[in-house]
């Protein structure tokens, strides 16, 4: 019976030590063994993320997920993804990251785990120039597009309850075709792709102001903290290399004023 019970214990403890090796292997350790890394992607404006005439993913969210793939050490799948999208096929397991323009917000923060920021932007608003609208008050009775699930959304719905919304999935190609083709006076969206936007459009123009100030962060499932833990190290690396001020002028100019990001490693 000794015996047995020895055999016994002796079983449980390698069952236990197989668990927790596969507990402790982490993402990182499935990322490798698959050969790939899924990142997500949010193909829907100019110039975070967009597609070129040879339909290939290209933009700076683009740029910082291959950077982080060949940290890795594996080839990047890139899964162009939206809105809500994001946040459901992480916590589903469709995509192991998302580099997708996010604001890493307390509300997500339940769902996902975020990165240190390795962007930041703010909504903004832009109008047609002849639609006289030079404020929020200014929008009452105004169709603005707006991104479904996203922060302007819920911005708007406060600050201007009487705007009349236009929603789009993706903002490029969809949210821009409605205003060049003034089908629709105004649009909120990061400045990031607003201040682009405005200066490839004579008839469009910007309000002044920022209406928030975001946090842009990488979210991967919540769950292994391991793996937050090297992201974390990755952007700061990308952060204090230098990377992300050459990523930044790449896509906004070279007179373009990077928001200041501060690295934890």
């Amino acid at each position: 019976m000794k015996n047995l019970i020895t055999k016994i214990a002796g079983m449980a403890l390698a069952v236990g030590l197989l668990a927790t090796g596969a507990a402790q292997a982490g993402k990182i350790d499935e990322i490798r063994e698959r050969g790939t890394v899924r990142i997500g992607v949010s193909l829907g404006g100019e110039p975070i993320g967009f597609r070129d005439a040879q339909n290939n993913p290209v933009g700076y969210d683009v740029d910082v997920a291959t950077q982080l793939a060949e940290k890795l050490g594996v080839p990047v799948e890139f899964v162009d993804v939206s809105g809500d999208a994001r946040i459901s096929m992480l916590v589903s397991g469709q995509i192991d990251i998302a580099v997708a323009n996010t604001s890493a917000t307390l509300e997500r923060a339940k769902s996902v785990d975020f990165s240190i920021p390795y962007n930041r932007a703010g909504l903004r608003i832009i109008v047609q120039k002849d639609a006289g609208i030079t404020s929020l008050e200014g929008l009452a009775g105004k169709k603005i597009v707006v991104g479904r699930g996203s922060t302007g959304e819920t911005f708007i719905k406060k600050a201007a309850p009487e705007a009349e919304l236009v929603y789009t999935d993706n903002f490029s190609p969809e949210g821009v075709l409605l205003l060049q083709q003034k089908r629709v006076d105004a649009a909120i969206e990061d400045s990031s792709l607003l201040d682009y936007l405005a200066t490839k459009n004579e008839n469009l123009v910007t309000l002044p102001g920022l209406h928030s100030n975001d946090p842009i962060g990488i979210a991967v499932a919540k769950g292994d903290e391991g793996f937050v833990r090297w992201i974390d190290m990755f952007v700061s690396d990308y952060i204090q290399s230098g990377a992300y001020e050459t990523n930044y002028k790449k896509w906004w100019g070279e007179t373009a004023n990077p928001p200041a990001l501060t690295p934890l490693w």
